[in-house]
C-alpha cells in the first residue's frame, strides 16, 4: 500500500496529511500541524517564509516517522510571490497579500498600461486588490532593485518545492491567480508582462498539476494544484452538473468547473474569476470574504493579534463596546455559532464583500461599523456573529444567481467542502438563503484534492472520476 502525503498551508495554519487507498477508498490521518502568521518587515505585513519551510520539513519527518511515504505534495493560499536571485537566494520578503501596498495599483495600471475590461479579456481573473499584478506593480515602485537581481519569481509554494528538491518549477494553478496569464493559452501573456514592464527571465515554463518537481529525502515531490481552491474542488463529490462548490475557509470560493474561460463584460462586470483548473480546467467562481471575519473576530476575543504587534488600540475599543464580551474567556467557534443562533432576531446585513473587511484594525469594529452605517449596530457578540453569518448566507445566494445568469444554467445543489463544511449554522442558513439543497464534505476537502492528484501520478486511480467515486464511498 502506497502512502501518499499532503501538505496544505492555509492563511492559519498548515496541516501534513498521510493519504492511501484501502478497498477502493481514501483514508486520511493527520500527522502534524502548525500555525501561519505574518510578521511585520520592511515595513509591511509579511509571511514569516523560513518558519514555514521550517514548518513543512518538520511536518515531513513526522508523517516519516509513521513508515514509507511514496510522494509528497504542497498547496498553499495563491497571488503570494517571492523573488530569487541567480544563485538562489531571497532577493524579496514574501509579502502577504492583505498588506496595504497595492492601494492605488489597478488605478495605476488602468492609466498607464490597459484598462481593467482589456486585462479580463485576457487573464479572466476578477479585480481583488491583491492581485499579483498589482503587487508585483507595487514593488516596481518600491524596489526596482529587487527586479533587477531576480533570477526567478516564484510562488509561496513552488519556494517551498525549491527548499526541499532545489529545483524551481512553476505550476500551472497557482500561477493562474497571478493575472498575468493568458486565460485561453493557458501560458504567461507575454505582450502584457512587456507593457507592465516586468523582466521577462524571470517567469518559466509552466507545469501542469502531476508533474514530477525531483526528490525530499528520497521521496518524490509530485505537484498537486498548488493553488488550494484548485485542490479543494477536486475534492468535491458532485452528484450532477447542476452543482455549485463552495470551498469554504478563509475566503469562500464560490462557483462551477469550465472547459474554457468566460471572459464576458457580464462575467466581468460581475468580478468572476477563471482560474486554472488541474488537466486544463477552469474553476469559474466568486471570490467571497469568507471564514476570515469569523477567524478575525475570534482572534480579537481570544486577544490574538494576527499579525504581531497590529491592532491592539482599535481591538480595545471595540471590545470595550461590546455589552457581554467576557474578558479572559476563550471562545471557541461553537461559542461563536451559539451566540449568533441565540441573537437570530438581529436582521442587520453588511456587505461582506466591501474592501473594509480585507484587513481592518479590528474586525469586530469594523463590522459594528458596517451594520451601524445600515440602521443598527450590533451591541453584543451574539449580535456581531449573527451580522456575519447572515451576510455570507445571503452573499453566497447572490452570487448563486449571478452564476445562473452567466452560465445559462439553473442549479439544484450546493456542495460545501472545507473547514467551513462543518458549521451547521452557516450550512443550514445557505440552504435558506439559496433555497437549495445544501451537500456538506468532505472537511479535508483540500487536502483530498492535493492527494487526488499525487494517487493518479501514482497509478492508484484512472482518472479524476474514479477518484472522485472514491471519495464518496
Amino acid at each position: 500500500m502506497k502512502n501518499y502525503l499532503a501538505i496544505d498551508i492555509g492563511a492559519s495554519s498548515g496541516r501534513h496529511i498521510i493519504g492511501n487507498v484501502r478497498d477502493g477508498k481514501i483514508s486520511l490521518e493527520e500527522v502534524y500541524r502548525f500555525d501561519n502568521g505574518q510578521i511585520r518587515k520592511g515595513g509591511h505585513d509579511c509571511w514569516d517564509i523560513e518558519k514555514l519551510v521550517e514548518s513543512v520539513k518538520a511536518g515531513i519527518e513526522a508523517a516519516m516517522a509513521k513508515g514509507p511515504v511514496d510522494s509528497i505534495g504542497i498547496d498553499t493560499w495563491g497571488v503570494d510571490f517571492v523573488l530569487l536571485d541567480a544563485d538562489g537566494n531571497l532577493v524579496s520578503d514574501a509579502v502577504a497579500y492583505r498588506d496595504a501596498r497595492t492601494a492605488g495599483a489597478d488605478a495605476e495600471i488602468e492609466s498607464q498600461v490597459l484598462s481593467f475590461a482589456d486585462l479580463y479579456s485576457r487573464a479572466g481573473i476578477q479585480k481583488t486588490s491583491f492581485n499579483t499584478i498589482y503587487q508585483l506593480w507595487a514593488l516596481k515602485k518600491e524596489h526596482p532593485e529587487q527586479l533587477e537581481k531576480a533570477a526567478s519569481f516564484l510562488m509561496v509554494p513552488e519556494y517551498l518545492n525549491y527548499r526541499l528538491t532545489g529545483n524551481i518549477v512553476h505550476e500551472y494553478t497557482d500561477s493562474s491567480t497571478t493575472s498575468l496569464l493568458d486565460a485561453a493559452k493557458k501560458d504567461w501573456d507575454w505582450d502584457l508582462i512587456d507593457r507592465l514592464g516586468l523582466p521577462r527571465r524571470i517567469f518559466g515554463k509552466l507545469e501542469m498539476p502531476g508533474a514530477t518537481v525531483g526528490e525530499y529525502k528520497g521521496v518524490k515531490v509530485v505537484l498537486p494544484a498548488m493553488h488550494d481552491t484548485g485542490s479543494a474542488y477536486l475534492a468535491v463529490p458532485a452528484r450532477d452538473d447542476k452543482a455549485v462548490y463552495l470551498s469554504s475557509g478563509t475566503w469562500s470560493l464560490l462557483g462551477v468547473e469550465n472547459e474554457s474561460p468566460i471572459t464576458t463584460p457580464e462575467s466581468c462586470a460581475a468580478n468572476f474569476t477563471n482560474e486554472g483548473g488541474a488537466w486544463g480546467r477552469y474553476r469559474f467562481l466568486k471570490n467571497i470574504m469568507g471564514l476570515w471575519m469569523i477567524q478575525s473576530i475570534r482572534r480579537e476575543l481570544n486577544g490574538v493579534s494576527y499579525v504581531e504587534g497590529k491592532g491592539a488600540e482599535a481591538t480595545a475599543t471595540a471590545l470595550a463596546a461590546l455589552a457581554d464580551y467576557e474578558k479572559g474567556r476563550k471562545y471557541s467557534f461553537n461559542d461563536l455559532e451559539m451566540a449568533a443562533r441565540a441573537a437570530d432576531s438581529y436582521l442587520v446585513t453588511v456587505d461582506v464583500n466591501s474592501q473594509r473587511f480585507l484587513n481592518p484594525a479590528s474586525m469586530i469594529g469594523e463590522v459594528m461599523s458596517a451594520a451601524g452605517e445600515e440602521g443598527l449596530a450590533p451591541k453584543t457578540v451574539g449580535e456581531v456573529m449573527q451580522c456575519v453569518y447572515k451576510s455570507l448566507a445571503e452573499c453566497y445566494a447572490s452570487a448563486i444567481a449571478n452564476l445562473s445568469e452567466l452560465t445559462g444554467k439553473t442549479y439544484t445543489s450546493v456542495n460545501i467542502v472545507g473547514g467551513g463544511s462543518q458549521d451547521k449554522y452557516l450550512n443550514a442558513l445557505t440552504a435558506e438563503a439559496t433555497g437549495l439543497e445544501v451537500f456538506a464534505g468532505p472537511v479535508e476537502g483540500t487536502a483530498i484534492g492535493n492527494l487526488i492528484v499525487q494517487m493518479i501520478a501514482g497509478g492508484e486511480f484512472a482518472d479524476l472520476a474514479e477518484a472522485r467515486k472514491a471519495i464518496v464511498r
